[in-house]
């Protein structure tokens, strides 16, 4: 993947043209440095001009939105930046939420339970979602080392644990 989500926008703040951002990389100011940031479709183009922390969440000011009305239109945009903008991984055991899309899910067996589709995060911790092409959504589990022990991106593998019955397979029904 040549593009990597570092944010998206949320809800409108105040009457300046804040947005709220929930931002996904490891060092929140980092967004500002990475210049020009997309839309998923690459059709809009922002920059954040500041940033800064809040409740859950950040407030940003994005370049050239400056009145409530068009904050309120960004609302759930999705901001994309190249990957040669990200800094260079040196650690083996690290890497990129986006490097674990579309690798293969199977259990220690080799069992495959589809691939990841996403990764997702709701406040507790990181899920990554795992379903079987051409499903676009499945599966959400904990992306921790005790149901994820295992991430093998040369073989291009996520190698889980999975909780009793949550991929159990329906039960036929009796006639």
């Amino acid at each position: 993947m040549d593009r990597v989500c570092v944010a998206k926008i949320g809800a409108a703040h105040g009457l300046r043209g804040e947005v709220r951002l929930q931002v996904f990389t490891q060092d929140p100011d980092a967004i500002i440095g990475f210049g020009e940031l997309t839309s998923e479709d690459g059709t809009k183009k922002f920059r954040v001009a500041s940033l800064r922390p809040a409740k859950g969440h950040f407030v940003a000011k994005l370049r050239d939105v400056n009145d409530r009305n068009a904050s309120e239109l960004l609302t759930n945009i999705e901001l994309y930046v190249t990957r040669d903008k990200l800094p260079t991984i040196e650690d083996d055991g690290e890497f990129y939420h986006a490097d674990l899309i579309g690798l293969r899910v199977e259990d220690k067996a080799g069992k495959n339970y589809g691939v990841v589709v996403a990764v997702r995060n709701y406040g507790a911790s990181d899920l990554i979602e795992v379903a079987e092409p051409p499903k676009k959504s499945g599966t959400l589990i904990p992306f921790i080392d005790q149901f994820v022990p295992e991430v093998d991106l040369e073989a291009g593998r996520v190698v889980i644990e999975p909780a009793p019955g949550l991929f159990e397979e329906p039960k036929a029904k009796s006639k």
